[in-house]
């Protein structure tokens, strides 16, 4: 049911598009349909993001460029959880069939939000080893960054292993997960108070005093 979607086949597509210099901003889709399409989306808006994220951490630009960055994130950020929204769908389509056996296991967290975050520690792992590559940078700094990566490389692992291991229970009715709708109440104009609400009235100015006769 779920031969296509295993946590190391995941992670080496996260890897290999990592590897692709600026394949975040120009490369194409290589996928147009099912739930790949949608998993390659999700790491997409996340690559973006972690270049936003950094860009707004300058402070040798104006405050516009910072504001930019800042509205790109809400922007990308969005569309990262839409994405996690529709792999969840797509996973759930496949165990439509599946009844979950009694006392099957409720998984808190979805197959979509575990892609998800192995996204995220691609980037990571991504970006850390890069760090321990930097022959400019201390010795020190290249040596706390390898026991980071390293750190990293198990934790990915783990969350592998996890997904691995809901997907495979929740094919035989063991586990189940439901989508939980992200709600992005800040980025929704008919939520968000400042966003909705009129802005106060400006009065008209008073005006100026008749000039002295004294």
């Amino acid at each position: 049911m779920f031969e296509d979607l295993p946590a190391s086949t995941i992670t080496a597509f996260h890897d290999a598009r990592l590897a692709q210099p600026g394949w975040g901003n120009s490369e194409p889709d290589a996928h147009h349909s099912g739930v790949w399409q949608w998993i390659e989306r999700n790491h997409r808006y996340n690559c973006l993001l972690w270049d936003e994220e950094d860009l707004a951490r300058r402070r040798d630009v104006p405050d516009s460029a910072i504001a930019a960055n800042k509205r790109a994130i809400d922007g990308y950020n969005q569309q990262r959880n839409d994405a996690v929204e529709r792999v969840d769908e797509h996973v759930l389509a496949r165990l439509a069939a599946i009844t979950p056996v009694a006392g099957a296991w409720h998984n808190a967290e979805t197959a979509g939000a575990m892609i998800d975050r192995l996204s995220i520690l691609s980037l990571k792992l991504y970006h850390m080893r890069l760090q321990t590559q930097r022959a400019e940078a201390s010795v020190e700094h290249r040596a706390a960054c390898a026991e980071k990566l390293q750190r990293l490389v198990v934790q990915r692992q783990d969350l592998g292993d996890c997904l691995d291991l809901l997907l495979d229970r929740a094919a035989k009715g063991l586990a189940f997960f439901r989508i939980y709708r992200q709600f992005k109440m800040y980025n929704d104009p008919d939520l968000n108070p400042w966003l909705y609400r009129k802005p106060p009235s400006v009065e008209a100015p008073l005006p100026p005093p008749a000039p002295s006769v004294k």
